[in-house]
C-alpha cells in the first residue's frame, strides 16, 4: 500500500510502497477514505514529542471503510464507517484505567506516534478505540473531529459552565468548538496571531462576539480561556484577561515554555490546567453531539502524496479551517 512515511524527525515525510498491516485480535483493518492534518502530527514530525516509534506513519484523525475483522471483534462489521482518534490503545489495569482516566493510562499507545497511522491507504486500529461516524458528515468533513473536535470538546468540558469564553488561537480546533460554545449559549471571543484579519474574519463568519489579536485584551473579562496555539506566552496573556475564579485550559500537547508572571495574575482563585489526550466516553458524547449541534468543519483537501505541502501549510498558519488527507 501506499503510505506517507516518517523516517527520522526533523526531515519530510517519505512517500513509500509499505506492505500492507496486518490484524490482530480485536483489531480492525480499514480502508482509509481521509485523514486530517493535525498539530500533533507537526510535533511528532519536529521531534517535539519525544521518542516516536520510527519509522512511523503519522496521522491519528482517521476516517475509514472496515475491510477485515480479527478474531474478538464484536463491534464491528466489514463495510461500517468508523474513526480512529489520537488515543489508540490503553492497558485497562493501572490505576489511570481503572479510575475512569484512561487517557492518563501508564502504558498508552498513540496512533501515528506509537501506532501507523493513518497517512496511508489502510491502517489497523483496536476496536475499542474505533468510533461510529454520523453519516450526516463525508468522510472528509467528519476526518477533523476525530482530534480537532474531540480535544477542544474535552478542554471546553473543563471550563463547566462559563458564559464567556475565549480561544486562543483560531484553528481546526477553534472553528469546531466555537461552534460547539455557541449551541451552548456561551459567548465566543476569539484571539489570533497579531494581523491575521482573515482568523478573525473567520471567527466573526462562525459567531464570535468579538475576534482581535492576541496581544489584546477583550472588551470585558472572561470567565473561561482555552489556549490551542502551542505558545507558552499565551499563559499569562489569558490570564490577565480572565475574571476571578476562571478557568484557563491549555489545550494541546505540547506548548513552549510558560514565561514567569507575577502571583496577582493567577489570585483570586484563577485555575491553570492541561488537557491531556481523550478518552472513549470523550468520543461517544462529542459525535452523538456534533450533528445535533449543526457542527460544520471548514476544510481543504490534499492527495496524500502532498502531506508535506499540507504540514507545511499548517506549519505557516496558511489553513482556514483544517487540512484533509485523501488517499
Amino acid at each position: 500500500m501506499k503510505a506517507m512515511v516518517l523516517d527520522a524527525t526533523g526531515t519530510p515525510l517519505r512517500e513509500a510502497e509499505v506492505p500492507e498491516p496486518f490484524v490482530a485480535n480485536g483489531e480492525i483493518l480499514l480502508r482509509v477514505c481521509a485523514c486530517a492534518v493535525c498539530r500533533t502530527d507537526l510535533h511528532v514530525i519536529d521531534g517535539e514529542l519525544p521518542n516516536p516509534k520510527l519509522p512511523r506513519i503519522p496521522g491519528h484523525e482517521i476516517v475509514g471503510t472496515v475491510l477485515a475483522i480479527g478474531s474478538a471483534v464484536e463491534r464491528f462489521r466489514v463495510g461500517d464507517r468508523v474513526g480512529v482518534p489520537w488515543l489508540g490503545w490503553t492497558c485497562g489495569v493501572c490505576v489511570f484505567c481503572r479510575s475512569g482516566r484512561e487517557n492518563l493510562c501508564d502504558r498508552a499507545q498513540f496512533t501515528g506516534y506509537q501506532r501507523d497511522g493513518g497517512y496511508a491507504e489502510m491502517v489497523v486500529a483496536d476496536q475499542r478505540f474505533a468510533f461510529p461516524i454520523p453519516s450526516v458528515y463525508s468522510d472528509a468533513e467528519a476526518a477533523p473531529l476525530l482530534c480537532a473536535g474531540l480535544i477542544g470538546y474535552r478542554a471546553l468540558r473543563m471550563t463547566g459552565d462559563a458564559l464567556r469564553l475565549g480561544l486562543y488561537g483560531f484553528g481546526a480546533a477553534a472553528h469546531i468548538i466555537a461552534q460547539v460554545a455557541r449551541f451552548e449559549g456561551r459567548r465566543v471571543f476569539a484571539f489570533v496571531r497579531p494581523g491575521d484579519d482573515t482568523a478573525a474574519a473567520f471567527a466573526r463568519e462562525l459567531g464570535a462576539a468579538w475576534a482581535g489579536s492576541s496581544e489584546q485584551m477583550p472588551p470585558e473579562p472572561l470567565d473561561a480561556a482555552l489556549i490551542f496555539a502551542p505558545v507558552g506566552g499565551l499563559v499569562p496573556s489569558a490570564l490577565r484577561a480572565t475574571a476571578k475564579g476562571g478557568t484557563v485550559v491549555c489545550a494541546g500537547i505540547h506548548m513552549t515554555d510558560i514565561p514567569a508572571f507575577p502571583y496577582h495574575l493567577l489570585w483570586e482563585e484563577r485555575i491553570v490546567r492541561s488537557v491531556a489526550n481523550l478518552t472513549r466516553r470523550d468520543a461517544e458524547e462529542f459525535l452523538a453531539l456534533a450533528p445535533k449541534a449543526g457542527i460544520k468543519t471548514t476544510i481543504e483537501t490534499f492527495p496524500l502524496g502532498d502531506a508535506n505541502k499540507a504540514l507545511a501549510r499548517l506549519r505557516g498558519g496558511d489553513l482556514r479551517g483544517a487540512a484533509v488527507l485523501v488517499p
